[in-house]
Parts: C-alpha cells; structure tokens; sequence
C-alpha cells in the first residue's frame, strides 16, 4: 500500500493532487490543517494536508523488516530469545493499545516504508577470484542454529496474526456487525495476511478497505435551480425534527443561505410546534401543510429561497395506507423541483428493524442516509450493515440534542476507527 501526503490551498486542491499522482482510485485517510510558521505566519494562508493512501499488491521482500548481521567463522552462537508466545488478554491489550493510537500508525508507514529492507538471501563465502565458495567449518551449524531460530520466531508472528485476527473478530462481533458482512471482512484478511507481515501493515491495510466499504456521501454543492427540496423521512422517534433543525442551522448561520421550512407531519401536534420554535429563532419562514394543494402552494411561495427543508410524518413499515399518502406527497415535490432525500435512522434501532424501515421507504424515494443518537449506543456495526444493506451513503451523524452542535458530516474514518476497537473511553 501506498501512503504519501499532499498539500493545498483547500481540501480539493490537496486531494486533487493525490489524484493525479495515485489515480482515482486513492483514499483519503485524514485531513488536517496546517499553520503556517515563521516571522511572516501571520501574513501566509493556512494549507489543507491530505493523507492519501492506494492499495498496491504487496511484494513479499517489502514485509521483512528483520536486518541480519553477516555471518563469521567466529561468530559466536546466537542466542535463543525467544520467550513464551503473551497471553491472548495482554495480546489483546498490546494490539488495542495500537489500535487506540491508529491514525499516528498510519501516519508513520510514510517514514516505515522507506525503512523496510529486503529479505536476506541465505549468507555464502566468496573465494580468492571473488566467486561463491564453499561454506567454511562453523558455517553451516551456525546457519542450522539460525534457521531453527527463524522458524521460532516466524511460529510466534503468525500466532500474534492469528490472535490479531480473533481481536478484530470479537471487536466487530461485539459492534454488532452482522455475520454476512463481518465473515466478508474476515475473509479480506486472510487474503491480505502474509507470513512474517508486519502488524502495522496488516492493520492499515484493514483500515484502508473499511473505510473503502463506506464510501463517500454525495457533496452539498451550490444549488444551480432554486429551490433545492430536502426532505427527511423515517420512522416515528428517530429524531428527524430536530436533525432538521441542526442542518437549518448550519445553511442558515454557518453559510447564510436562505432557507424554509415546511412539515408534513400534522399527526404530532408537538413536532409542528417544535419545528415553528426553531424556525422563529432562525427567522426564516414556516409553514404546517396538510394537502397536496397546500405543498404546491408553499413550493411556489418559497421559490426563490435556495432551501426548502421537509419533515415528514413518521409512519411504521407495516401501515400501507400512510405511506401511500406519504408517496403521492414525495411525488409532488419530485416535480416540483431539484430534490434530495433523508432516510433518518437511529443507530439504537436493531438491525432486522432498519431492514425493514429501509425496505418500506426504498419504495417512495432513493436517499441517502442519515444516523442518529450514536451518543446511546456502543455499537457502531448497524452502520456498516446498513450501509451495505442499501448500497447508498451516509450523509450525516447525530450524537445528541443539542441545536446546531450534534451533528456532524459522516467521517468513515473515525467511524472505522470505532469498529475495529479504537477510541475507546
């Protein structure tokens, strides 16, 4: 695997540049500003730093890191050092211990790759005219002591990859990855998993093919017809009123954009009054639609806001009838004009029940999704399922109740981190 750094103006000029150098194919595993230092720092613009990284297949001589002193006649007998393979818990707490520390690893295979040295070829004699010669007396008994050594050594480092690979198992089992998706994970490793393959390759090369399996959510670009409609739907008490709120908040103070609200939902007399709250702090326009006549109405009032934000009545898989009515409603703003939909889920939900959730509104709209309430849970796995399960993307995480603060744009990065064990508290 390949992992160099780029720099830009912004964060599209450095990957842009990782791109041309890699190819399309590249991840971008961190993004980090960079100050600029000096007498004159304060008249220089801040620089975007990428860390890009391109899977490659592996050569077997760059795995070796072992750097083998040449052998004498004299040389004395190497020493057995070898101890006792750890116990799987200090094993586990070795490996977890890197694993909190995963993105300084990452960073550190730029300065280890160029460090690895080739696999050493077994040590023979030169004669007077320079040719091979034969090995002298001690030679091949000290080669025979070296060998059983080396083969020692090679049973301890596949045992270490083996509970290595336990680890990351009972990590994912425990973030309730579901088994189809997890044994595909496993399965990637053994492909990966090389004799004698540093630790710290093995775990980038994990790293980088989860976050590989993400994806990345389609970018808010600048509306080019206005109104964009954006529309969150889902099920009742996932948060999808208050996830509006945060990403109003976030046009509206962060970025200045004009922006409306509207909602659907006229079942729950309190979400109306809650989303009329914040649009009278926001001060941007509200509006409570109960017909199809009145969502016309309202998309042509607002037309030339750059936003229009929908909520949605939150409706069970299994009532046809709502969302029924839900769909001719969705259908109406598809004509009207540019679109986007919000599939809104809570990460607390269990995964059999997203399936079905995200089965019952495939059949209104294609969206992208978001989570919510990843502050009540441990487990993370129902975001890679889900993620899966649908073949689309996460555009957004939620991790509380405060207004605009806990929300975030999904960063697999950090979200794979968790999956594989680190970050813990």
């Amino acid at each position: 695997m390949i992992i160099k750094k780029f720099t830009g103006k912004t964060e599209a000029e450095a990957t842009e540049a990782a791109r041309k150098e890699l190819g399309s194919g590249v991840v971008i595993m961190s993004v980090r500003q960079i100050k600029p230092k000096g007498v004159l720092a304060a008249f220089k613009s801040k620089l975007t730093e990428v860390t890009a990284a391109l899977e490659e297949e592996p050569q077997r001589s760059a795995y070796v890191r072992r750097e083998q002193a040449p052998l004498t006649a004299t040389a004395a007998p190497k020493a057995n050092t070898a101890t006792q393979p750890a116990s799987d818990s200090s094993a586990a707490r070795s490996i977890e211990e890197k694993l909190e520390n995963l993105q300084t690893l990452l960073e550190s295979q730029l300065q280890a790759r160029q460090s690895l040295q080739p696999e050493n070829q077994p040590y023979k004699t030169e004669g007077a005219d320079g040719s091979a010669g034969e090995p002298r007396p001690g030679e091949v008994e000290q080669s025979e002591r070296d060998s059983s050594s080396e083969t020692e050594e090679n049973a301890e480092q596949n045992d270490e990859l083996k509970k290595f690979r336990q680890l990351i198992y009972d990590t994912m089992v425990e973030n309730e990855v579901d088994e189809k998706y997890l044994e595909k994970v496993m399965e990637e490793i053994d492909k990966i998993q090389k004799p004698n393959m540093p630790f710290d390759y093995l775990l980038a090369s994990i790293y980088q093919r989860m976050i590989l399996k993400f994806g990345k959510a389609e970018e808010d670009t600048e509306v080019s017809q206005r109104p964009r409609i954006i529309t969150f739907i889902g099920p009742t008490g996932v948060g999808k009123t208050t996830t509006i709120a945060k990403i109003a908040s976030r046009y509206v103070v962060d970025q200045k954009k004009q922006v409306a609200l509207l909602t659907l939902d006229t079942y729950r007399i309190a979400a109306a009054e809650q989303l009329r709250t914040y649009a009278n702090i926001l001060m941007v326009p509200f509006r409570v639609v109960y017909t199809e006549e009145e969502l016309a109405t309202a998309i042509q009032d607002f037309q030339d806001y750059e936003y229009i934000l929908v909520d949605t009545p939150g409706h069970s898989p299994q009532n046809k009838e709502q969302l029924g009515n839900l769909k001719r409603m969705l259908a109406q703003i598809k004509q009207a004009a540019e679109c986007r939909f919000y599939l809104v889920l809570s990460a607390t939900t269990k995964y059999r029940d997203l399936i079905k959730i995200a089965d019952s509104y495939k059949q209104i709209a294609d969206y992208q999704l978001i989570f919510t309430k990843l502050d009540e849970t441990e487990a993370f796995g129902n975001l890679l399922n889900m993620r899966l399960y649908t073949d689309t993307t996460i555009a957004y995480v939620t991790h509380g109740q405060n207004v605009p603060d806990d929300i975030e744009p999904f960063n697999p990065q950090k979200t794979v981190k968790k999956l594989l064990g680190g970050g813990r508290q």
